[in-house]
């Protein structure tokens, strides 16, 4: 069977997008690719949101792709979401942090974020939570589940997830919007669906269990390089960052654990 993928760049040829009609075309590129995926599963491809992720895009082009149409940005480094907010508050665009948060830096996510895509700490629950109510609003989040098994990434082990979501209804301030898996590296495309499907049981499980304690039981999952394989498999959210932008210059390793940087990452 013809791969659905031939004719996409492979990761690290994505081209700059430098103007707004560069973001446009790459734009309209990425919704025809999430179109025909959701078209293969049964799916409507408008049922899939589309999270560009906007790390290491200085700040004029990422003005170039709100002129484009984004209104949603995603960023992993809070402090590098938090310089953005400021600088381009003029701007009508939510920020998504997806990335690891630790506890002290909780304080930033509650005055900033529209969502919080990678809780899988109590402690950074508690934390959120308590700087929440202090400012007087909420937070979405995702609750982040490893389903590839490295111990070089974030994510609760899917064993733990039922005893996890049972005490997040002790924090008022979080919204539970469903989960947010990074798949495994590799060029086996069998092995990074397994870890897609591995999320959506852990959501179906959850919602046959507990389904007052996961909201709408979304799913984000798929990157750049793997987003139409996690279309097929459920995701409601794909964080798309190089296939918009382009190419980054820096390293993976500085926002992901070394040995699970994904080239193709967002």
């Amino acid at each position: 069977m013809p791969s659905p993928f031939l004719g996409v760049p492979e990761p690290g040829h994505y081209q700059q997008a430098v103007t707004v009609m560069d973001f446009r075309v790459n734009l309209a590129a990425v919704r025809t690719r999430i179109d025909a995926a959701a078209e293969r599963a049964g799916r409507r491809g408008a049922d899939v949101r589309l999270l560009p992720v906007s790390k290491t895009v200085p700040e004029g082009r990422i003005r170039l792709a709100v002129a484009a149409g984004c209104t949603q940005l995603g960023e992993n480094k809070v402090q590098e979401a938090k310089r953005k907010y400021e600088n381009l508050i003029d701007l009508d665009v939510q920020w998504s942090v997806i990335g690891h948060l630790q506890t002290n830096k909780a304080r930033d996510v509650a005055a900033f974020a529209a969502e919080f895509q990678a809780l899988d700490s109590l402690r950074v629950a508690e934390a959120l939570d308590r700087r929440l109510q202090a400012a007087g609003r909420d937070l979405d989040v995702y609750v982040q589940v490893n389903t590839s098994a490295e111990e070089s990434k974030y994510g609760l082990a899917p064993a733990d997830v039922p005893a996890f979501l049972r005490q997040l209804p002790n924090y008022s301030g979080l919204r539970v919007r469903g989960f947010m898996t990074l798949a495994l590296f590799t060029d086996d495309t069998e092995r990074v669906r397994e870890c897609f499907r591995l999320l959506r049981d852990v959501r179906d499980r959850a919602r046959d269990r507990d389904p007052d304690l996961i909201g709408a039981g979304e799913l984000s999952m798929g990157m750049s390089g793997d987003f139409e394989t996690a279309i097929e498999e459920g995701a409601d959210c794909v964080r798309v960052g190089q296939a918009i932008f382009g190419a980054r210059t820096t390293p993976d390793d500085l926002y992901w654990p070394a040995s699970s940087a994904r080239t193709s990452d967002q």
